[in-house]
């Protein structure tokens, strides 16, 4: 009788506890879906560079020497069409990843199949939250919206020089922001492609706050001849909010914190940001994770342009401008739907 009336009381007790909600559970595998995502891009090219050379002086150090051994075969995939996963794009974990902030991604126009094309991202922010949500993940129907396009994100080369980071980057549909690889995209795979490159890259992260509406790309060109030489459509997108997901330490141009900054940027590719946010207790601590701040993506008119093998500076300049006038448009047109005034204004260095 003891242990049913122990039993009794212990049921009821269990009945009394509160049971996490539905929108308790959905914030949890928001945050899990995030943390994976940040701890993946700080730490996992660090971490498994690590543990391979550790392995090295082990029992087990065959597998590394392995490894590497088929690295050094396979070091030119990532600027060959890589090894895209088409499964990745749809796992669910990407669809709480959207949800966090959340990330929305709008057309304002269509992009036909019958063309490649280069789409430059805005602005580079700390992670470039929305270009990976938007170009590299299904979750926002980047597909839905642009039938028939296939959508690539570059970034880093010497993000493929870090073992199982690079197998990671290529499964996802990543790939190096080169000549090379980007060339081997537009003229190896047929139409229908779209590439997108953050443009601002490192030193617009330098400078990236809340509030803050600069994008550096004035000099930067390149991306402009690429579309040339392979007749890529130049499409402009903004990814408005982008820049209030983190808290930065800026430093002041000239002081040597900036200094080391850019040296830094020189040798090894891009710029370490000193960033804080929320950390993983509440959206009251300090940590790295991202404020879940809502993310518009805005895909904007496509630059018809020429195919030009070898095109002249003043060509490239002209459809340079072209780009800008139509990323003004983009941004002025849709700037206080998302939260800025009518008096902000894009600057482009």
């Amino acid at each position: 009788a003891g242990s049913r009336t122990s039993i009794q009381t212990a049921l009821r007790t269990l009945l009394a506890v509160p049971w996490p909600l539905q929108h308790d559970v959905g914030s949890a595998l928001q945050l899990l879906a995030v943390l994976q995502w940040v701890l993946s891009f700080l730490l996992l090219g660090t971490v498994s560079l690590l543990l391979l050379i550790y392995l090295l002086f082990t029992s087990l150090w065959l597998s590394p020497v392995l490894y590497l051994a088929w690295i050094i075969l396979d070091w030119d995939t990532p600027e060959k069409g890589g090894r895209r996963l088409p499964c990745l794009r749809r796992w669910t974990v990407w669809k709480h990843f959207r949800d966090y902030f959340p990330v929305k991604l709008v057309k304002t126009h269509d992009l036909s199949p019958s063309h490649n094309y280069i789409i430059g991202s805005h602005p580079h922010g700390i992670l470039c939250v929305g270009a990976f949500c938007n170009f590299i993940t299904g979750s926002t129907g980047f597909e839905e919206l642009f039938p028939g396009i296939r959508s690539f994100l570059t970034t880093l080369a010497g993000n493929f020089r870090l073992p199982v980071f690079r197998e990671y980057l290529m499964s996802g549909g990543l790939f190096p922001v080169t000549r090379r690889a980007i060339g081997y995209l537009l003229s190896q795979k047929g139409t229908g492609n779209a590439v997108a490159i953050v443009i601002g890259g490192a030193a617009e992260s330098l400078s990236c706050r809340p509030g803050v509406t600069t994008l550096i790309f004035k000099n930067r060109k390149g991306f402009v001849r690429m579309a040339l030489r392979h007749r890529a459509f130049l499409v402009p997108s903004f990814s408005f909010g982008e820049n209030d997901l983190f808290h930065q330490v800026v430093f002041e141009e000239g002081s040597w914190m900036r200094s080391i900054q850019w040296r830094f940027q020189k040798m090894i590719g891009f710029a370490p940001c000193l960033f804080y946010d929320r950390g993983l207790t509440s959206c009251c601590s300090r940590g790295f994770l991202p404020y879940a701040r809502p993310i518009t993506t805005m895909v904007g008119e496509p630059v018809a342009v020429p195919k030009v093998e070898n095109p002249s500076w003043e060509l490239v300049d002209r459809y340079h401008e072209l780009y800008i006038h139509a990323l003004l448009k983009l941004f002025n047109e849709n700037k206080t739907k998302y939260g800025l005034s009518e008096s902000d204004e894009l600057q482009i260095l």
